[in-house]
């Protein structure tokens, strides 16, 4: 992973640069633009890319004298070039006599009604729930897949830049692209052979990974995460196709002929079967659809070969080009199988046609089905997510026997090339830059150690002023089946010292038995969420923001030990138990006070509040794939579920501990994919305490006085405005990926992305928990939104410059509270497709 960041941050820095340049348009002797037009250089056969408008661009280090210029159905024409660098032409085709019967140009917006290529398209609709696996009971086959990455518009100039110096050898083995016509370099490559089960009648489907194979990494299961997070699984008889985090329109969707138009080319023979050959594209720009063809057969109505590739106006960052082929095998009359699925993706900073990028590419053979093989319902629940790259290792005679499709001459290369660069010190040395920009630590191998977060080295909040902290952690690698880590911090106004210390240990692979504990003694700003679990060493954005609305003062000095063991009995649901032991006090007893009515106290009030606690925690997060073996893994998907209960017994006595008390929580996350409308997150969170007990050990409504927008908090609340030991909560927010912003003509370019959020909370507060902590109600008010439901709204612009959103917050109610910001305005940075 670290390798191929590297690839990209030092191509992405460089400024193309060229000794011949030529551009231009084709067009027939009307006028009219000649799509697809092939332009080379007659003296190199040098390729070069043509877009769907006939304007064409090249360029090249050499000095070339001619192009040539070919198209079906149009005389060749070749253009003699003169001693000028930069040329800017109009080229007109002629129509050849010889060639046009070759040729169908189909344009413009094609009918709904009576279009045989409609009428197909809903024989195709009313088949396909019998079309492949899903006709039998169970089935399983065997899958070979390979990712490779390129650099891509690769010339002279790009060679001979400061930055390869040492590094020429490199470019000895470049190719062009059969799609695109750019010129490439390989950089990596990952193989992997696996078999695959599934039941349709249990709805369950396991893969069991027997061999990996990379260019040159000992750790690759981030790249692989990476990679299957990027490139997940589609099915393209599905309405909507998942890829970069959005949804597309397929063209075999039954929305399908509101958003593509479509039409019948073709009919012909193709393995024996009579097929149809029918070509779409979009009604409207700035969608997020595709353009093609596709064959499909005329009895059965299963797709036989298939190609999409993503309009260029499409609202998606960061990806130039994605052009995806899937070719279906015949088993028999009725059922066509997925044979081979080849995705090809570009990845760059602008959109132009010359700017430089990295090709991502994914071909997965498909063979050997199998079919109604039953397993046991066991088998699909055990082991589901564990990947030891130790274990599936596999020699040249594996992949000799599995390789289900060859390596070509350049693919072959990747691995040679990589183990050269790994002992060339002037990569080693941008191997370790990325490195540390990419984890946020600095590398230690030979103590097995990591230096950081660089990230968290500054801080500033008006307890500590101005903060320094530095940490460390062991690596030993990616999966470690222990890791300890821990920090120290100095507060520049308060001159105090604080630490954290932590470890975890993987007791039981196969169980996921894990032992964890730690002490953390710092100032936090507690009450930014409902439902936490107890990590020691978290620390919220909060607790150091440099930028807040009004006083962030109510702080509190918090000693924390906790100790807890975890396991997963079935895969995804993790059961948890654990205790905690802490002191809290205010960090600035003048401006926020804990104080609570304490008749043991000589003065009948306590300002330090010392707990002992007892907690039982289930996570179950069905969905959720993961990789890595170790005491951690890495996350390969964001598409599921977390359902959360967690049970805390606080027992008085323990430890000089103070109050007895229960308080039981839930809280369930859902992500909705909307079809073509975006994307919806929703939260409902629930929670009781039972027993009387102070402000510290309350439920705190999360607020939120940073200038960031932070899912899960009220953003025109302040810290401890309300506080409640009973609530109910709903947050909802939805992000459109710009499908209504595509439909207004002077903001459609912008690729602007609306979101939509509304948040509420209900909670109540005791009257015996109010008289208890009636001390702090001097400076902190003791409310909950018992009368009404407190609710705030959104409304909010993404993708701005492709890396901030904007958020306009509104204050639904509870206007007459001190200090009520009815309205204020809060953005974040990322990236994101």
């Amino acid at each position: 992973m670290k390798y191929f960041l590297f690839s990209l941050v030092i191509f992405f820095s460089i400024v193309v640069h060229a000794q011949t340049k030529v551009s231009g348009m084709v067009i027939d002797e009307s006028g009219e633009p000649v799509a697809f037009a092939n332009v080379i250089f007659k003296d190199s056969n040098e390729g070069t890319i043509t877009n769907d408008n006939g304007r064409f661009y090249m360029e090249s280090d050499n000095t070339y004298q001619t192009l040539l210029i070919s198209f079906i159905g149009y005389e060749d024409k070749v253009i003699a070039l003169t001693s000028k660098v930069t040329y800017d032409m109009k080229i007109t085709m002629i129509e050849s006599t010889e060639k046009l019967d070759e040729v169908v140009l189909i344009s413009g917006k094609q009918s709904k009604k009576n279009n045989p290529a409609v009428d197909i398209l809903k024989k195709i609709w009313a088949k396909k729930r019998i079309n492949g696996l899903r006709q039998f009971k169970q089935y399983n086959y065997d899958k070979y897949e390979k990712v490779e990455f390129d650099l891509n518009t690769i010339d002279s100039a790009l060679m001979k830049r400061k930055i390869f110096k040492g590094l020429e050898f490199v470019f000895q083995d470049l190719d062009t692209s059969r799609i695109t016509g750019k010129t490439y370099l390989p950089i990596f490559l990952n193989e992997t052979f696996s078999e695959v089960h599934g039941d349709n009648i249990l709805k369950e489907e396991k893969e069991n990974i027997l061999g990996n194979k990379n260019s040159g990494f000992d750790n690759n299961q981030a790249i692989i995460a990476f990679v299957a997070d990027l490139y997940q699984e589609y099915d393209i008889y599905d309405n909507y196709l998942k890829f970069f985090d959005k949804s597309f329109t397929s063209p075999l969707s039954r929305t399908g002929v509101d958003t593509y138009n479509y039409a019948l080319r073709d009919s012909a023979y193709i393995d024996n079967k009579w097929c149809y050959n029918i070509i779409y594209y979009p009604r409207r720009k700035n969608e997020l659809t595709f353009k093609g063809d596709f064959w499909v057969n005329d009895s059965t109505y299963a797709i036989k070969n298939i190609n999409l590739e993503v309009t260029k106006s499409a609202n998606i960052n960061w990806v130039k080009e994605i052009y995806i082929e899937q070719e279906f095998d015949v088993v028999n009359d009725s059922v066509f199988l997925l044979k081979r699925d080849y995705m090809l993706s570009d990845f760059s900073f602008q959109k132009k046609e010359k700017s430089r990028g990295v090709y991502g590419k994914r071909t997965t053979v498909f063979d050997n089905y199998k079919f109604d093989e039953e397993k046991p319902k066991d088998f699909y629940k055990a082991d589901k997510n564990p990947f030891d790259p130790n274990a599936i290792v596999q020699d040249d005679s594996f992949w000799e026997k599995n390789r289900l499709e060859g390596l070509n001459k350049d693919e072959a290369g990747i691995y040679k090339l990589l183990d050269t660069l790994k002992t060339v010190p002037k990569f080693k040395s941008y191997y370790n830059i990325v490195s540390i920009l990419g984890s946020g630590y600095v590398e230690i191998d030979k103590w097995d150690l990591d230096l950081g977060s660089v990230y968290d080295v500054y801080g500033f909040n008006q307890a500590e002023g101005h903060r320094i902290r530095l940490g460390a952690r062991t690596y030993r690698g990616q999966n470690d089946l222990w890791r300890i880590e821990g920090y120290g911090a100095y507060g520049f106004k308060d001159h105090k010292f604080k630490h954290g210390l932590a470890g975890k240990f993987l007791l039981d692979r196969k169980s996921r038995l894990i032992l964890s504990g730690g002490n953390r003694r710092d100032i936090e700003q507690l009450g930014v969420s409902l439902t936490a679990t107890n990590d020691v060493l978290g620390r919220s954005i909060a607790s150091s923001s440099v930028l807040t609305v009004g006083a962030n003062n109510r702080l509190t000095n918090i000693n924390l030990s906790a100790a807890s063991l975890e396991i997963e009995p079935i895969t995804n649901l993790r059961i948890g138990v654990g205790s905690t032991f802490r002191t809290l006090s205010s960090a600035l007893p003048n401006d926020f006070s804990l104080e609570y009515v304490d008749a043991d106290s000589p003065t009948g009030i306590s300002s330090e509040i010392r707990q002992f606690d007892f907690n039982a925690l289930m996570i179950y997060t069905p969905g959720k794939k993961t990789i890595g073996y170790g005491v951690e893994r890495n996350d390969i998907n964001d598409n599921y579920s977390t359902l959360l209960l967690k049970y805390t017994k606080g027992i008085e006595g323990v430890f000089d501990s103070d109050f007895n008390y229960s308080k039981l929580q839930f809280a369930y996350t859902q992500p909705w994919q909307i079809g073509g409308f975006g994307r919806l997150f929703s939260t409902v969170e629930v929670g009781k305490t039972f027993g009387e007990v102070p402000l510290g050990l309350l439920n705190v409504i999360p607020g939120n006085q940073t200038i960031f927008s932070n899912y899960g908090t009220f953003t025109n609340l302040d810290f401890y405005e309300f506080v409640s030991d009973t609530y109910a909560s709903l947050h909802l927010q939805h992000n459109f990926n710009g499908r209504l912003f595509s439909r207004i003509p002077f903001l459609r370019k912008l690729n602007l992305r609306e979101i939509v959020a509304l948040r509420g909370v209900w909670g109540e507060l005791s009257d015996a928990n109010i008289a208890l902590s009636a001390p702090a109600s001097i400076n902190t008010p003791l409310q909950a939104p018992t009368d009404r439901i407190y609710y705030e709204y959104s409304v909010g612009v993404g993708n701005i410059f492709k890396v901030l959103r904007i958020d306009f917050n509104f204050r639904g109610n509870y206007l007459d509270s001190p200090d009520a910001r009815p309205f204020g305005i809060t953005g974040t940075f990322g990236f994101s497709f």
